[in-house]
């Protein structure tokens, strides 16, 4: 039998997943998560063969999660699952251990193919997507790129409404530590406000408008 994660914040995504993995007799979900750090506490406590893991999910962005999986001595295989055509998104997942990378429009058509590519433990793209990191990122895509895991997770939860102190409590860091991270990210990225770093994680898929 093989094992399934599905991580998405929207009930409609995972119960459309669901349906389609399980129609295979052999194939089962065995957990389900609606923000990243319930993904990662999910994949270590089920060890599923393949997590399919969105993107832009609270808390955490499924890139991360995708490297937090990878960091502990799991089989699981990873999906990234987004609504963002993006080159510069997909070549982040496969640099923190993704192994696929899917665009949800084109979800009807080659989902069970990219599962499949997984389940023997071949990564898939799809050619779009492939296209997009072959053009390499612009001047926002280098900007993000700059940026370190952890400043770019700090970005996505003061976009999520977050204060330092709570992003803190999130991270497991100091609040002067998460201080020195935000004040790095918008010095890069040349903001000088919430509101710029807002727009920026909207603008980068790091969290949905």
């Amino acid at each position: 039998m093989k094992r399934f994660l599905i991580a998405d914040d929207h009930e409609a995504v995972r119960s459309g997943l669901r349906a389609v993995l399980e129609q295979r007799a052999d194939w089962e979900v065995v957990a389900e998560a609606n923000d990243g750090g319930k993904a990662v506490a999910a994949a270590i406590e089920s060890r599923p063969h393949v997590a399919i893991v969105d993107f832009s999910m609270p808390r955490m962005t499924g890139v991360e999660v995708a490297r937090r999986i990878r960091d502990y001595p799991l089989q699981t295989e990873v999906l990234i699952f987004t609504v963002h055509n993006s080159g510069l998104i997909a070549q982040q997942a496969f640099e923190a251990g993704a192994r696929a990378f899917l665009v949800k429009s084109d979800a009807n058509k080659l989902l069970l193919a990219a599962v499949e590519s997984l389940l023997v433990h071949r990564p898939f793209c799809t050619k779009s997507c492939v296209t997009e990191i072959d053009r390499g990122p612009g001047v926002d895509g280098e900007r993000h790129h700059e940026l370190t895991a952890r400043e770019q997770l700090v970005v996505k939860l003061v976009a999520e409404g977050y204060s330092n102190k709570g992003i803190s409590a999130i991270l497991n860091l100091s609040v002067k530590t998460t201080e020195a991270h935000r004040a790095a990210a918008m010095r890069k990225l040349e903001v000088n406000s919430t509101a710029g770093l807002v727009r920026y994680a909207v603008r980068t898929g790091l969290v949905e408008a």
